[in-house]
C-alpha cells in the first residue's frame, strides 16, 4: 500500500530520537526557527526537537478531530485506504466483515513498531481514518511495493503482498520493523529511505496535504515539516545533506522551471500513485477523461478522479 502517508512516515522518524520576524511558509511563522543553518543528521534532531512534544488528543478523541483534519468536500471522512467508501464521521463503531463497512484508526507508522508509546499512539498526523476491513489487512507490515499477490482492496486502492521493492523481499504493505535501522539517524534502512525517497519525488506536496497540516496543528500544536517544505527529505537523508536549511528562505529542490518553445505543444503526462504513466496527451483540459476513479499525478500536480 503507498498513499502520501509517506510524509507521515519521514516525520514520525524525527520522533526516534510578535516582532516584525521572518515568516515561514502556510503561515508557520516562525516555528521551525530553530532549525535554521543546520544541514543533514543536525537538522534532523532540530526538527525532532521542535515537533516532538504535541498536546494530542486521546486515541479515543481522535474521530471527533476528524472532523477538522479529514473532511472530505461532501461531508464524509477522507478514507486513506480506499477510494470506493462514503462514510459518515459516526461510522467508526462495530465490526466489519467487508471493505466499506465501517472506519477505524490507522497507525500509518504501525504501533508495534514503537510500543505503543506516547505521543505517537494518538499522534493525528499519522493516525488517519481508514475503513477498517483494509486497515486489518495491512496489520503491521511495512509500506512497499507489491503487485497485490495476497490481497487487493476495491479497484485496487491499496495492496498486499510480496514486495518488489529491491532489497526487500517480504511481505509489504521497541522500535522494531523490517524498515527500521535501529539508529537515530539515518533511522530507515536503506531499502525503505530508497523508496521512501522515490515516492516523495512521484508525490507531491498536494493542496489537500497543506489543509491538513494546518488544521492538525489546530488539534495539537505540531505540524509536519515534510509538508511545509516540500523536498526536504533531500536535506535529511538525500542529495542535499550538505545544504544548510533556511526556514523563511527555503530552496525547494523539487521546483524545475520548464520553457518550452511556443510552437511546440507542451504533452501532459498522466502516472498512477504509484508511478506507472497511463497516458500522454497534448489537450491539458481533458487529460483525465475517461480515467477510473482514483488519484494520479498529472506534470507533477496530484488530482483525485472521483
Amino acid at each position: 500500500m503507498k498513499l502520501s502517508l509517506r510524509k507521515s512516515l519521514f516525520a514520525i522518524a524525527l520522533f526516534s530520537f510578535v516582532g516584525a520576524f521572518a515568516q515561514g511558509p502556510n503561515n508557520s511563522g516562525t516555528y521551525y526557527s530553530a532549525a535554521d543553518g543546520k544541514k543533514g543528521k543536525a537538522l534532523k534532531t532540530a526538527l525532532s526537537k521542535i515537533i516532538g512534544n504535541p498536546s494530542v488528543v486521546s486515541y479515543k478523541a481522535l474521530p471527533e478531530a476528524y472532523k477538522k483534519t479529514d473532511r472530505r468536500d461532501d461531508g464524509k471522512v477522507w478514507d486513506m485506504y480506499s477510494c470506493t467508501t462514503n462514510y459518515s464521521f459516526s461510522d467508526n463503531t462495530g465490526g466489519y466483515k467487508k471493505e466499506g463497512d465501517m472506519y477505524n484508526r490507522e497507525h500509518s507508522f504501525p504501533k508495534s513498531w514503537f510500543s505503543e508509546g506516547q505521543p505517537m499512539y494518538s499522534d493525528i498526523v499519522h493516525v488517519v481514518p481508514c475503513d477498517g476491513y483494509v486497515n486489518n489487512r495491512r496489520g503491521n507490515n511495512p509500506f512497499g511495493e507489491t503487485n497485490g499477490d495476497k490481497y487487493k482492496s476495491n479497484k485496487g486502492f491499496s495492496k498486499l503482498g510480496k514486495s518488489t521493492t529491491p532489497g526487500y523481499s517480504g511481505t509489504v504493505s521497541g522500535w522494531s520493523s523490517p524498515m527500521l535501522a535501529g539508529n537515530s539517524y539515518p533511522a530507515y534502512k536503506e531499502w525503505a529511505l530508497n523508496l521512501l525517497l522515490k515516492w516523495a519525488e512521484q508525490d507531491p506536496v498536494s493542496e489537500k496535504e497543506i489543509n491538513r497540516n494546518t488544521a492538525a496543528y489546530g488539534v495539537q500544536k505540531n505540524r509536519n515539516p515534510f509538508v511545509d517544505y516540500p523536498g526536504l527529505e533531500r536535506y535529511i537523508w538525500g542529495d542535499m545533506q550538505n545544504v544548510p536549511f533556511s526556514y523563511d528562505n527555503y530552496q525547494n529542490p523539487t521546483s524545475i522551471i520548464t520553457v518550452n518553445a511556443p510552437t511546440t505543444p507542451r504533452p501532459v503526462r498522466i502516472y498512477t500513485i504509484s508511478g506507472t504513466l497511463v497516458r500522454t496527451t497534448n489537450d491539458a483540459d481533458r487529460a483525465l477523461d475517461g480515467l477510473n476513479k482514483g488519484i494520479y499525478i498529472v506534470n507533477g500536480k496530484k488530482y483525485v478522479v472521483q
